[in-house]
């Protein structure tokens, strides 16, 4: 597989810690939990807060990756190319993603991610706020 390929498949994989997922095993055991650790190398998940299907509370759990079946996340994926393109508006050249941190860069000093404001202040920084709570706004209200 090329290094393009692998960097993308660890990038889609990042963007799933924290979230809720779905694990099923190769001997057909299904967890549901957040997806708090991956080994990229083995592809060995750790998850925490999680059930299994019997409902059984599990604190932590590490499965090895030769023992995954499938992963998969029912959440709806943050839109950070949509909110960076809203903030482009305003601010024109002056915005970037940086997909693999979940981060958007405005004027190289105010970052931000799908939680809101990370790092900066001032007006430029309380313009990118403002920019930012009407897009969740229409995030909640959908299509």
């Amino acid at each position: 597989m090329s290094s393009t390929a692998n960097r993308k498949f660890s990038e889609e994989l990042a963007l799933l810690l924290q979230k809720t997922v779905i694990v099923e095993t190769n001997s057909g055991k299904r967890y549901t939990g957040i997806l708090s650790g991956v080994d990229t190398d083995s592809l060995s998940l750790c998850i925490s807060n999680c059930t299994d299907e019997s409902g059984k509370a599990i604190h932590k759990l590490f499965l090895t990756g030769h023992s995954i079946a499938q992963m998969y996340s029912m959440e709806k994926p943050f839109d950070l190319q949509a909110l960076a393109d809203r903030l482009e508006r305003v601010f024109p050249r002056m915005v970037r993603v940086v997909e693999g941190a979940g981060v958007i860069v405005v004027m190289d000093k105010i970052r931000l991610s799908e939680k809101g404001i990370i790092e900066g202040a001032g007006p430029a920084a309380e313009r990118v706020q403002k920019v930012y709570e009407e897009f969740m706004r229409e995030q909640m209200r959908g299509p």
